[in-house]
């Protein structure tokens, strides 16, 4: 599952001396990001908030590997927690991180397309790759509310907890309508949409 900021992210490209250059960021918590404006047919807009410390579960666990990827690619990895190229700082505002691209990695042809289309300002956003865990290992991890009429007339989906697997940068900029995979809805009676399959990945 995937979503997209960027308007605080404050990404920053630096050398270091020891010929490894070392990117920081941050991934707000508590924004709401605009999925979906409704479409043509006239459907209720959707969004997202990821509270804050969503992601503790295993941020809080240094064994569990977390990975900066380059468009959510396993096969375009930048650093990483077992690697030791990746320090993760989390915060009720924000999840914070400094990732080290060592010169080995500046090497690859993904890394480099990286620096050109930063150098380019194309990267425009951080995207988490997470997962809901299921109801029976954390209770209400995902809620779904409408949004208060004085605002708007959205569906609103709050997530109190999630697996962060991978952070990964995208050019698609934060809180911008972002197309996303079709998803399944259901109507409740009193005419809530809530998502049938909370594992699907919203596409950027």
């Amino acid at each position: 599952m995937f979503t997209s900021f960027s308007d605080d992210a404050g990404l920053e490209l630096r050398a270091a001396g020891d010929g490894s250059r070392r990117l920081s960021g941050r991934f707000p918590y508590g924004r709401r990001a605009v999925l979906s404006d409704g479409g043509r047919n006239g459907g209720r807009p959707r969004k997202e908030v990821i509270r804050p410390k969503a992601f503790a579960y295993r941020v809080d666990r240094p064994d569990e590997d977390i990975h900066i990827l380059l468009g959510h690619s396993y096969d375009k990895p930048l650093a990483s927690r077992k690697a030791k190229t990746l320090i993760l700082t989390d915060s009720e505002d924000a999840l914070t991180f400094e990732a080290i691209i060592t010169q080995e990695v500046q090497q690859t042809s993904w890394a480099q397309d990286f620096f050109n289309a930063y150098a380019a300002g194309l990267v425009q956003g951080i995207s988490p790759g997470f997962r809901i865990p299921p109801p029976r290992a954390v209770k209400n991890a995902e809620t779904v509310e409408d949004e208060d009429p004085t605002e708007g007339t959205a569906i609103i989906r709050n997530i109190w907890a999630a697996l962060l697997y991978e952070l990964s940068f995208v050019t698609r900029p934060a809180y911008h309508e972002t197309e996303i995979e079709e998803r399944n809805w259901n109507l409740t009676d009193s005419g809530l949409a809530v998502p049938i399959q909370p594992l699907n990945k919203w596409r950027l």
